[in-house]
């Protein structure tokens, strides 16, 4: 009988969100890439115990992860994004010969709530989207993720205040093919006061 192997990888994303306020301060900060010793944290995990007196009850996962966080940190989770259908196919045109496509370097940011899904193919409510610096990065294995990262603020035309809550990437200007999306908590950004925000989007080819 003929031996089978098997081999399988994916592809994997999340989004890191940093509000900063016009002196630099930082305001809101959303998500992070998974911790590289999860040993670590189980280490942790064991000396927290649970008391009569906590109430609410303490979530030992989230106090963990923010016990050494700024008190500002919100929401400081792995942020998992949807790489779509059309990124898919469109992987598939950068990798192999005789077909073609545009690379991915840019980020979008909108105010669109509705959950992400393999089909989408724009963000519901863009409102700004500009080049990313994009540099190669590692996760697990030496070079297996693409860091994309983008700042956008009033001096890109943003004016008032705008409740950020999704943010994809894309590999054009306008239109394009949309690779991935994330929606997350929204977070309140006044253009006009000098606020920022800042999408770090982590692409990490995987086994």
């Amino acid at each position: 009988m003929v031996g089978l192997t098997e081999d399988s990888g994916k592809i994997e994303g999340w989004v890191e969100v940093i509000v900063r306020d016009k002196y630099g301060n930082i305001k809101y900060h959303i998500g992070a890439p998974p911790p590289k010793d999860i040993n670590e944290v189980l280490e942790k995990l064991k000396q927290i115990q649970q008391t009569p007196e906590d109430d609410p009850p303490v979530d030992p996962v989230t106090s963990v992860l923010s016990s050494s966080m700024p008190a500002k940190f919100q929401d400081y989770y792995w942020r998992k994004n949807i790489i779509t259908n059309a990124g898919l196919s469109s992987i598939i045109k950068l990798v192999f010969s005789g077909l073609s496509d545009n690379k991915y370097g840019y980020i979008a940011i909108g105010t669109g709530t509705t959950t992400e899904s393999a089909t989408d193919t724009a963000l519901v409510q863009e409102i700004k989207r500009k080049s990313a610096t994009v540099t190669q990065t590692t996760t697990s294995v030496t070079g297996d993720t693409a860091l994309l990262e983008a700042t956008f603020s009033s001096s890109d035309g943003l004016t008032g205040t705008s409740n950020v809550s999704e943010a994809g990437v894309f590999n054009a200007s306008s239109g394009g093919t949309m690779l991935a999306r994330k929606t997350f908590t929204a977070v309140p950004v006044n253009w006009d006061a000098g606020d920022s925000i800042t999408i770090r989007y982590y692409i990490q080819m995987t086994r």
